[in-house]
């Protein structure tokens, strides 16, 4: 696959940010959370290129005004965004190969690290630009500039960047959860297709959990159990024994606490659900037994986001969960997952 840079630009807002608002400081969940570009590929079919790319330009600027922490840089001595309206840089590249080839079997994954504008995981540098949200936060500014792509004016989608006012920053410093900026030559990438009917099986494994239940095993909770247990299964091949297990899953934490959090808001809004089993537990964990254990550590972190606000330490669980997983994490006597 061959890319040719066609330009590279920086797009700034349209209107400037006010002066009020210049300073952005970041929550104690944005702090804890690793540096890294978390990064995607969107794909989509165009009749006129040349008119959605304009439009791509003109409704970024936009937009910006509404995420203007996007448009700054990140101060990492005062744990804050300077929102300057520096703007994010803009990649024009023409690519040798049809959408369908992309997504298709024509290329090998590994080859779709070169569709990025920076390499893997790397975003430490003074001048870079910032997006210290989660995924949640990310879907919405997509969402929001895709709307304003296609000159859609319903129901203006306005973040909410109040968080930090909740759970400010404390100056704890960012956790070590292993990560590195740069791209590890000895990792292997591998996609991992799972179709309707895969699924619907992988459900029907598990249907008699649900019985009593009148929603089935969700396909993220099948999906990810099942994965869990080849991750397994492939340490135990790799060491040649069964090592203790940390199995993390990202929980939303919006609209589950009380008073519910809009679902635009902005920020790491994320809790973990965790599953810790020792190595004698772990020896013994098939997909049933995972699909119990990932789900309702699901449920306790969904209703643990109950206590965030109306508790005055609700801040320290957030803190203490990401702590803990970190430090788990760098423990070479247990496999992270």
């Amino acid at each position: 696959m061959k890319i040719k840079i066609l330009s590279r630009k920086f797009i700034k807002p349209s209107t400037p940010t006010p002066e009020k608002l210049r300073t952005y400081k970041i929550s104690c969940t944005d702090e804890v959370n690793p540096t890294m570009n978390v990064v995607g590929l969107f794909y989509y079919p165009s009749t006129d290129n040349i008119g959605n790319l304009n439009n791509l330009e003109k409704s970024l600027e936009e937009i910006f005004p509404q995420f203007y922490p996007f448009a700054g840089r990140y101060i990492k001595e005062n744990y804050s965004v300077d929102c300057s309206d520096e703007g994010v840089e803009y990649v024009e590249a023409q690519v040798d190969h049809e959408l369908l080839e992309i997504i298709g079997s024509g290329v090998e994954p590994v080859e779709l690290n070169d569709l990025l504008p920076v390499e893997v995981g790397a975003a430490d540098e003074a001048n870079d630009p910032v997006i210290i949200v989660d995924a949640a936060s990310l879907g919405t500014f997509f969402f929001a500039w895709a709307k304003a792509t296609r000159g859609d004016n319903t129901e203006p989608i306005i973040p909410n960047v109040d968080f930090p006012s909740y759970f400010p920053s404390e100056n704890l410093g960012e956790l070590d959860f292993g990560t590195t900026g740069t791209r590890d030559p000895t990792t292997v990438t591998k996609r991992i297709l799972f179709d309707k009917k895969a699924i619907a099986n992988l459900r029907a494994r598990v249907s008699h959990l649900y019985k009593n239940s009148d929603r089935p095993a969700s396909r993220v909770l099948v999906v990810s159990s099942f994965l869990s247990e080849v991750l397994i299964r492939c340490d135990r091949k790799k060491l040649g024994k069964t090592r203790a297990c940390l199995i993390s899953q990202a929980v939303n934490i919006r609209e589950r606490t009380v008073p519910p959090l809009s679902k635009y808001s902005w920020g790491n809004l994320v809790s973990l659900g965790m599953v810790e089993c020792c190595a004698e537990e772990t020896k013994s964990l098939n997909f049933e037994h995972l699909v119990t254990l990932l789900g309702n550590a699901a449920r306790k972190a969904v209703s643990d986001c109950v206590k965030l606000l109306t508790n005055v330490d609700g801040h320290k669980i957030l803190v203490d969960v990401f702590a803990s997983a970190a430090d788990k994490s760098n423990d070479e006597n247990l496999n992270g997952i």
